[in-house]
């Protein structure tokens, strides 16, 4: 949905003239067609609504290429969900309807809530129920997001839409004058990549992607291929959510122009960083304020993912690795040169409340361990569920060479893990203590791993024995693991019998094993 004050933007000054908009060649897979207006997901405002919004997990069709459908899910819709706007100090009723065939569930990615609201694993929306959690917001604003987080198909139903942007708004963010026009000079960008053959969607079921993970060759934001945005001529935020099942984005403008960053997962950093890349693993999120004021159209581009251990073999397999080519994220084309004196840079932001690492009561080491990535998923959508049939259904671990009894026992013992063990969901892998502070020492097998703590933030300690770089700043929930990472973690959200998890949000190593539970008591 394309919002009214943004829609008369782009309709003004010639905005899709080929001389503006469209010209120049785009990089992009083989079946690449013209470049498309960015969508911008509609807004729902809690407190517009009462406080109790409504979610509708649906499946549709979708139209990613021009006279082609293909088969996809939705929140509200037939793909991605709606920007959701949260209130620091409300409580919100989510009423979620799952019309799917299949269980899901809907995890609020960074809300720091007690374990029965945090929508993962063990908060199974059946087809046709409804669940109805009370999210109690007690965090500064921050830009989060929401996706499903059904144990063994997370992968799948993310893949096929399920995820969206939800935000944290409060007072001392409105204070500090930061472009706030929802789809005009606030934008929210969710990056995925995905795979298509003559404009359907594929996900490829083979043993390389789950694996080391599914990557794309197409980039889409929003649900948007070779998208174009519209701005003003003025300092612009960017709100950047990497829901990709895999990819990590290493993000910089073709001019090399510097940018502010000026929030991390957890929200606003103290001070402004200003930056010409900045690199966003799976389940970060990062907010940006780039300058337009000079009028001039320039494209976001990511570089290859060379997150894989074993180069040699990667092409050998659809979806398991990237090209060496480089990626068009977005082109920004601004309506008109501004004055950036009209809206500066902060020069502060927000006073972060630091926890002292020798208040740390226990310290604990975690390995995340790579298997073959061949374990049994259970009832996934590709073998028969929500996408069977055809290339995105079938496949060796739909009723093939790993199906039956036999094939979950092997299956089991070629799984991913952490610790080396694979993630059992009748298994309490961690028992912590409501209000500690604990040090967490988490290393990785063979590649790069993004690792996600669910119902915490923490601090990065440390980053292979030195200290953190300046893109570690900030609270996060998320980090990614190249070599050794200290971790300052806080409890402060009990599970009360539903545990938080701590996984690697490479979405096809989390369904197959790298993934943990712990209980807060």
């Amino acid at each position: 949905m394309i919002t009214s004050t943004r829609r008369a933007l782009l309709s003004g000054a010639g905005a899709w003239s080929a001389a503006g908009l469209l010209a120049g060649k785009w990089s992009g897979p083989a079946e690449a067609w013209e470049p498309q207006v960015l969508r911008i997901p509609e807004l729902i405002d809690a407190r517009r609504e009462g406080q109790s919004v409504a979610l509708q997990v649906q499946r549709g069709e979708t139209s990613f290429f021009p006279n082609r459908q293909t088969s996809t899910l939705g929140y509200n819709g037939s793909h991605l969900g709606p920007t959701l706007r949260l209130h620091s100090g409300d409580e919100t009723e989510m009423v979620v309807t799952n019309q799917l065939q299949e269980d899901t569930t809907v995890h609020w990615h960074g809300l720091i809530i007690p374990g029965p609201a945090d929508g993962g694993p063990h908060q199974l929306i059946r087809p046709g129920s409804t669940w109805r959690p009370r999210l109690k917001v007690k965090q500064p604003a921050a830009t989060l997001m929401y996706h499903s987080h059904v144990h063994g198909s997370t992968a799948e139903q993310v893949y096929a839409g399920l995820a969206g942007v939800l935000l944290v708004a409060d007072d001392a963010e409105r204070a500090l004058g930061l472009p706030s026009e929802y789809g005009l000079d606030d934008l929210p960008l969710v990056l995925q990549d995905r795979i298509f053959d003559q404009g359907r969607l594929v996900y490829p079921n083979n043993h390389m992607a789950m694996m080391l993970g599914v990557r794309g060759d197409t980039i889409l934001v929003n649900g948007t291929v070779q998208p174009v945005a519209r701005v003003p001529g003025r300092l612009v935020r960017l709100r950047l959510v990497n829901a990709s099942n895999a990819r990590i984005y290493d993000l910089s403008f073709t001019d090399e122009r510097s940018f502010h960053w000026i929030a991390s997962d957890g929200g606003l950093l103290e001070r402004p960083v200003e930056l010409r890349s900045l690199r966003l693993a799976p389940g970060e999120r990062a907010e940006l304020l780039v300058d337009f004021s000079d009028g001039r159209a320039v494209t976001l581009e990511t570089e290859p993912d060379g997150n894989h251990p074993m180069m040699g073999m990667m092409g050998m397999m659809q979806g398991a690795a990237d090209s060496s080519r480089r990626h068009t994220v977005l082109r920004f084309v601004p309506a008109s040169r501004g004055n950036a004196a009209q809206r500066p840079v902060p020069d502060r932001l927000v006073a972060i409340e630091h926890v002292d690492a020798a208040s740390a009561v226990r310290r604990r080491r975690l390995v995340l361990t790579m298997g073959m990535g061949m374990r049994g998923r259970g009832r996934g959508s590709m073998g028969g569920g929500m996408m069977g049939g055809g290339m995105m259904g079938g496949g060796m671990m739909g009723g093939g060479m790993m199906g039956g009894e036999m094939g979950g026992r092997m299956g089991d013992m070629m799984a991913h893990g952490i610790d080396g063990r694979a993630f059992d969901m009748n298994r309490v892998d961690q028992r912590v203590r409501l209000g500690d502070v604990e040090t967490w020492e988490v290393s990785g097998e063979m590649m790069a791993h993004p690792i996600h703590v669910h119902g915490v933030q923490f601090e990065v300690l440390s980053r292979g024995g030195r200290r953190p770089d300046v893109r570690d700043q900030g609270l996060r929930d998320t980090v990614l693991v190249q070599e050794p990472v200290e971790l300052l973690v806080r409890f402060t959200q009990p599970t009360l019998d539903h545990p938080f998890m701590y996984h690697c949000h490479i979405l096809e190593h989390e369904d197959n094993g790298m993934m943990g539970q712990f209980a807060v008591v």
